[in-house]
């Protein structure tokens, strides 16, 4: 499951029994990525807040548009773990046949109407080179449609998974064996 050890879902009390009853009651089960933080957790806690409000606590972005930005992130970082789970995820919103395989292979290809096409633009510029947004990034955003409320979810979905990607790999996080198929998306 991961290179270190985790707590199963039977060893568990407290703290961490509370947050794997919080991700099988929110997300269906409890993932790998979140198992993998078994050993902290109050960190494990603050993480699946995080990830609920960011992917599913409302804000202007449609649920289609954050698991695209998740999928791009994840492809573009290399976590074949994030990128199964999140095109599962857009697959329930996305029929085009090819779509997701297209944009995990080069977004920048895929016909999307301008607005999506400048939030995966920023998205790729925040993952492979951070230091070089400035405030031009965002009024071009903001020229494609975007408002600021838009534009803060687009950043935190970008942000987060280029930390939940950095710790799926930096901790050998496997795609669990019964798929990804069981989750609430």
């Amino acid at each position: 499951m991961t290179w270190k050890k985790t707590q199963s879902e039977e060893e568990t009390e407290g703290d961490l029994k509370s947050a794997y009853e919080r991700a099988r009651t929110s997300r269906g089960k409890v993932s790998n990525i979140f198992k993998a933080q078994s050993l902290d957790p109050k960190s494990l806690g603050a993480h699946l807040d995080l990830y609920l409000s960011i992917l599913f606590g409302g804000g202007k972005l449609s649920r289609k548009q954050r698991e695209m930005i998740a999928v791009i992130v994840s492809a573009q970082n290399g976590c074949q773990y994030c990128v199964a789970h999140h095109s599962a995820a857009l697959g329930r919103y996305v029929k085009e046949e090819g779509f997701i395989a297209k944009l995990i292979e080069n977004p920048l290809v895929v016909a999307l109407p301008a607005k999506d096409r400048a939030m995966v633009e920023y998205a790729i510029t925040l993952t492979r080179n951070p230091k070089s947004l400035t405030e031009k990034d965002i009024n071009e955003l903001r020229k494609q449609g975007l408002v600021d409320e838009e534009i803060l979810n687009l950043a935190l979905v970008a942000a987060y998974f280029n930390f939940v990607n950095r710790l799926a790999s930096g901790l050998g996080v496997e795609l669990e064996d019964e798929g990804q198929t069981q989750y609430r998306y």
